[in-house]
């Protein structure tokens, strides 16, 4: 069975635009393991990341029209992101450069069991002094993806509200990954801004780990049962390594994971949904999409970078070709 985002009124035309509103930032990779980002190490960067920009980057290139919101310094590292953007297809006139801040830059170190530790300079930096540039998008067309980390930071969150408020009203679509980083949600306001998004969220991609922070008291089916008694037509869960479920009225698809050699997995999830959401809203499948965006997910970890690891549907194709799966396991 074939889902796609489904048309409000007769005759209205097929062609969406995939947009997000966030962070836009570079990123430093630490090469030690178990650091905890205070000894010193050897870095890799500035790779261009922003879990929004990350999606959006993977949802151009399987082939959806994208549109990215949000704000840069006018130095090397914003022309670096923009750049890269550019080069992989994402519509970037929503992207502002800020004259007077800088571009937001993020840490990020690895420990063996797979834990990670982040240290973020957004606050006060281009990547939250922003303008949403309404006039860019028709609401009514748009498929808004709220990555909902970009939530933690509150001048932030009101812009991409504003901006769920008004697709939302027009006849548009909301998509969610939920990304609860506790780094980035001690403020209760952003929790209470996830679950809007998600009240009126279409998909829903949540990580097994997402829903252990938004659902504490639940188990992982109550969970998942409960998102799709609200809203939401097509539930996700991502399991990382152990590959994912796909949920949407009344079929549901398990996708074991792949055995590859991890290296950097940051910025999987982002690669995932940008895959998944760009599929659908181009009428795949739901067993292909989940297959497809699964098989990114896997190749996203291989390369150090958070948007290093975004593949084409040439390097999808291949990779799963010649996979070798997991016994699944939830």
């Amino acid at each position: 069975m074939v889902y796609t985002f489904p048309e409000k009124e007769e005759g209205m035309s097929q062609t969406r635009t995939i947009a997000s509103v966030g962070e836009v930032l570079v990123e430093f990779v630490s090469h030690r393991r178990n650091c905890s980002l205070e000894l010193i190490s050897d870095y890799s960067g500035p790779y261009p990341s922003g879990a929004p920009a990350i999606f959006l980057d993977q949802a151009a290139r399987m082939g959806a029209r994208t549109e990215m919101i949000g704000g840069v310094g006018r130095d090397g590292f914003g022309r670096s992101v923009v750049k890269r953007l550019n080069a992989d297809g994402v519509g970037t006139r929503g992207i502002q450069f800020s004259e007077n801040r800088s571009t937001g830059v993020a840490f990020v170190s690895y420990y063996d069991s797979g834990d990670r530790d982040f240290i973020f300079h957004l606050s006060g930096t281009a990547a939250d002094q922003f303008e949403t540039p309404f006039s860019l998008l028709d609401p009514a067309q748009t498929i808004l993806h709220v990555s909902a980390s970009s939530l933690g930071a509150e001048t932030m969150r009101s812009k991409i509200l504003a901006a769920v408020r008004q697709v939302s009203a027009a006849g548009g679509w909301i998509t969610c990954d939920p990304n609860a980083r506790p780094e980035l949600m001690s403020d209760p306001s952003a929790v209470d801004a996830i679950h809007e998004v998600m009240d009126c969220s279409y998909c829903l991609l949540p990580s097994t780990s997402d829903l252990r922070f938004l659902f504490p008291d639940l188990s992982e089916e109550i969970a998942l049962n409960r998102l799709l008694d609200a809203r939401a037509e097509i539930v996700v869960v991502k399991r990382g390594a152990s590959g994912a479920t796909v949920v949407g009225q009344g079929e549901r698809f398990e996708f074991p994971g792949h055995d590859v050699n991890e290296i950097d997995p940051t910025g999987a999830g982002d690669c995932f949904c940008g895959t998944f959401v760009s599929l659908i809203s181009q009428g795949v499948p739901l067993f292909e999409a989940g297959q497809k965006a699964n098989a990114a997910g896997a190749i996203a970890v291989t390369r150090r970078g958070p948007m290093e690891g975004n593949s084409s549907p040439g390097e999808i194709k291949r990779f799963l070709e010649s996979a070798k799966p997991k016994e699944f396991t939830a």
